[in-house]
């Protein structure tokens, strides 16, 4: 797929088909195993391009990387301090933080996959000094390990972690706030809530997901803006499309998708 949608808590819910039906638990290949072959760069996808998100407070550009994931910039416009959220691939990252003339503290891990924290280790030594923070011991290169409710500060703007297991055991997505701000804050939720749909069941239940779905993610306030780890929204909406062929929303957002992933991608050639 092609292109990030940013969305609020409000509408994701629209689209909230659980594809994970087809989360077999016959699986032969070990996890870290199938995001290495599912995530890989190929010669015959999409060239995605990077996107801007501005507000105020706050900077956030999409990255994308590899077939179909997304690391995210985000910038203290304050401090012009950043963090990098999942940096798979790093020299794309150092080359992002020299264009905006940011400095780099931090380095958020939503879960411990190749397709996420693989670059950590070489993003440690791309730029000394760095943070990176996770919720789980096989995190690459992790200095701060976090639970659910840590709270901690990118220059002006207050990072909380949100313990959301089921992915994978550590899994952790963050939230981005501001004191005193009238603008909408930040989740990034990494595989854990895509647009309409939600990660697989590699290490949890469905159970597990429902709680982080709704009694985690679902309390956030319906403004919030989600950035998510990958780029499956044609495909989720196809499912849902599928499974409720009579759903006009379902049948416009799924139309809305198409358009925007022809506007905002190209064919490598």
């Amino acid at each position: 797929m092609s292109t990030i949608y940013i969305v609020t808590m409000t509408n994701w819910l629209v689209s909230s088909v659980m594809s994970n039906v087809m989360n077999c638990k016959c699986c032969v290949a070990p996890a870290h195993v199938q995001a290495a072959l599912l995530h890989q760069e190929a010669p015959d996808i999409p060239i995605r391009k990077s996107l801007l998100v501005a507000q105020s407070d706050m900077k956030v550009e999409l990255l994308p990387a590899l077939t179909d994931n997304y690391m995210y910039l985000l910038i203290d416009e304050e401090s012009k301090e950043a963090a990098i959220i999942d940096p798979v691939a790093p020299v794309k990252v150092v080359e992002a933080i020299r264009k905006h003339g940011v400095r780099l503290t931090t380095v958020l891990t939503t879960h411990h996959h190749w397709d996420h924290a693989g670059g950590n280790e070489k993003m440690v030594r791309l730029v000394p000094g760095l943070t990176v923070y996770g919720g789980d011991d096989r995190v690459d290169a992790l200095t701060k390990k976090v639970k659910h409710s840590n709270t901690f500060k990118v220059g002006s703007l207050t990072v909380k972690c949100l313990f959301t297991p089921c992915h994978t055991t550590g899994h952790i997505c963050y939230l981005v706030t501001k004191d005193n701000s009238t603008e909408p804050p930040a989740v990034f939720t990494g595989d854990t809530l895509f647009v309409a749909g939600c990660g697989k069941f590699f290490e949890g239940t469905a159970e597990q997901m429902y709680r982080a779905l709704i009694d985690v993610l679902g309390r956030l306030p319906p403004e919030t803006r989600v950035y998510c780890g990958h780029e499956y929204t044609v495909n989720n909406l196809k499912f849902a499309r599928h499974v409720e062929p009579d759903n006009e929303v379902i049948k416009k957002k799924l139309a809305w998708a198409k358009r925007e992933v022809c506007a905002r991608a190209c064919w490598a050639e």
